[in-house]
């Protein structure tokens, strides 16, 4: 009997791997998002596209990503994940394909911005819940770390990809490329999704009965999550974190151009994505060590410095030289990195799985209005002031205040007998 049960867990925990590991293979694909920076420094100067209009694409995408990560969030909460995903594979598709029979900043907007956008949070809304269902609690740092990783290397092969592209095809033949690839992987990828059956309890995980764990609601409904304090100050440090990176990522071919003389920008692009993709691994990990909220402070104040040595590079200063740019840029992209894996986790250890799905997407709709808001601020300040340093020192003051809240955020004490009250 003990090794029927032995082969049974070990049956689930495989299955559970191979969920994980479609999430972050769609991931990969849905990281499409970080190659913005090549695609915009791609277009001809005949488009006569200012700087605040290459900001309003990327933006309105990281918005819309966002956004619809609620509805999607709820979507694969109660229907099948890889449904779900495989919308997400479909709209990407569509959007860089619209995108491609265009030259206008409208054009983009609706392709890349808001169909490109839409589909990444249907996508991206479906990989990590059904993974986090597989392991006991406390992998969920690390599973949910290997699951979004996909989305931050994807530039480690998307960017040198698609600026290959743009400069052996062009920059129309480039965006539908991507479109027909991404749109074929991602709805193949989506039909490996699929979360335990009712009543799985993962291999490893441990019960406890104390008084403490009775009493305590552990599972949340987003109207209760979205009445206790804790949702507030998640959503503001997760807005300050994500719209910290997003912007340097936006900008990050531009930033090395302009304030650095080096026209290498998609290198640091695809070194910046693999500090992204390995900083939620290591992240992830960490915090099922050391805890979500001491792997917070260090990743905010740790970026607030980097933004700041950001802002003193000057062209042919010691910062401007390529290999410590993309040490700085590597980083960046860890911290930012970081965010996606934590906050999913803390998400999870405060408001539960059984809502997880609607929780994190409301919690999510920080990263999008963080990303969109610096993103086109920083392009706006440059557009006024021909440098991007305003949008560097507003970042460095959001994220120390992040850090600062930091010590005031304690899991929710909400009990089951007020619940049910």
């Amino acid at each position: 009997m003990s090794d029927e049960i032995s082969a049974a867990q070990a049956k689930d925990e495989n299955y559970g791997w191979r969920v994980t590991f479609a999430g972050m293979g769609i991931n990969l694909a849905l990281g499409v998002l970080y190659t913005w920076s090549v695609i915009s420094k791609g277009m001809p100067e005949s488009w006569k596209w200012s700087e605040a209009s290459k900001s309003w694409p990327y933006s309105i995408a990281c918005l819309m990503f966002s956004i619809i990560m609620v509805p999607a969030g709820r979507m694969q909460d109660k229907i099948r994940p890889r449904v779900v995903a495989s919308i997400g594979g479909i709209l990407v598709g569509i959007g860089l394909i619209f995108a491609s029979m265009t030259t206008s900043p409208l054009g983009y907007i609706i392709g890349f911005g808001i169909l490109g956008g839409m589909g990444i949070g249907f996508g991206y809304a479906s990989a990590t819940p059904p993974a986090v269902k597989w392991f006991p609690a406390a992998r969920t740092g690390l599973i949910a770390g290997i699951v979004v990783s996909g989305f931050g290397l994807a530039s480690v092969y998307a960017a040198p990809l698609t600026s290959w592209f743009i400069s052996t095809w062009s920059i129309k033949t480039a965006v539908m490329t991507l479109g027909i690839a991404f749109l074929v992987v991602v709805v193949l990828l989506a039909q490996l999704l699929k979360v335990p059956p009712r009543g799985y309890v993962p291999p490893g995980q441990k019960k406890t009965k104390t008084s403490d764990t009775l009493n305590r609601k552990e599972d949340f409904t987003a109207g209760e999550m979205l009445g206790t304090a804790q949702f507030y100050m998640l959503w503001f440090m997760y807005a300050c974190g994500a719209g910290a990176g997003l912007m340097v990522i936006g900008k990050l071919a531009a930033i090395a151009k302009i304030q650095a003389g080096i026209n290498l920008g998609f290198i640091l692009v695809a070194v910046l994505a693999v500090g992204n993709g390995a900083g939620r691994i290591i992240a992830g990990l960490l915090s099922d060590k050391i805890g979500r909220k001491t792997t917070m402070f260090v990743c905010f104040v740790m970026q607030a410095i980097l933004v700041f040595l950001l802002s003193q590079t000057v062209e042919n200063n010691v910062l401007a030289k390529v290999p410590i740019l993309a040490l700085v840029s590597a980083l960046i992209g860890a911290n930012y990195g970081a965010n996606l894996s934590l906050f999913p986790s803390v998400t999870k250890d405060y408001y539960g799985l059984k809502n997880f799905g609607l929780n994190y997407g409301l919690v999510f709709t920080a990263w999008g209005v963080g990303g969109f808001t610096l993103a086109l601020l920083a392009g706006k300040l440059y557009d006024k002031y021909h440098t991007f340093n305003f949008a560097y020192y507003g970042a460095c003051v959001l994220l120390i205040l992040a850090a600062a809240m930091v010590f005031f955020v304690k899991a929710p004490q909400h009990k089951l007998e007020a619940a049910t009250a």
